[in-house]
């Protein structure tokens, strides 16, 4: 249709995984990671003025779904709209103030992508369940919750880290009741 963007739009944590792919050894360190998303600052200065630039090499696609998180940012998060007036009070034009803002959210991402934080062991879930005597009904119920729900949870599809804490803790405090006679 004319008129209509018919490009097609991905998430930034999609396209950034895309770019990293699985070759953590590909992005050592933040500074590789910046290069390989094209964030990493080039100098550009001319006379007395020391200033760097936007380097125009690297992955495009993950640029710019580093520019939608800074820009999103810029325009929701206080933290961040605090360090853009400061950074403008110091002279920093728009998009120099992006640069760095890339650059750091290219860092914040690096570390979850090279240091992933560990799973939980969510088999052991539906023994510790059937040990205990309880159905899955009954564990859904004390935790106000859907059947399916802790059943995913058991089989590794679901993987919210809350619910299963909660899950765990309370098979740790329950104790199956005597059936009745």
């Amino acid at each position: 249709m004319k008129g209509q963007d018919t490009r097609n739009e991905r998430s930034p944590a999609a396209v950034l995984l895309v770019a990293a792919g699985y070759n953590p050894e590909r992005m050592g360190t933040e500074a590789s990671f910046a290069a390989l998303c094209g964030t990493s600052p080039v100098r550009a200065s001319s006379g007395q003025r020391v200033r760097h630039r936007l380097n125009r090499g690297g992955n495009r696609q993950a640029n710019s779904a580093l520019w939608r998180i800074a820009t999103t940012r810029m325009h929701t998060d206080a933290a961040t709209q605090d360090y853009v007036r400061r950074r403008r009070t110091e002279g920093k034009k728009k998009p120099e103030i992006i640069r760095c803002l890339k650059r750091h959210i290219a860092g914040e991402i690096h570390r979850p992508l090279t240091n992933p934080p560990p799973t939980p062991d969510y088999a052991r879930l539906r023994t510790r369940r059937e040990d205990a005597g309880v159905t899955v009904t009954q564990a859904a119920r004390a935790l106000g919750t859907h059947p399916t729900r802790i059943s995913a949870l058991e089989l590794g599809r679901d993987h919210n880290h809350q619910l299963a804490t909660r899950y765990q803790d309370w098979l740790r405090t329950h104790t199956a009741a005597p059936p009745a006679i």
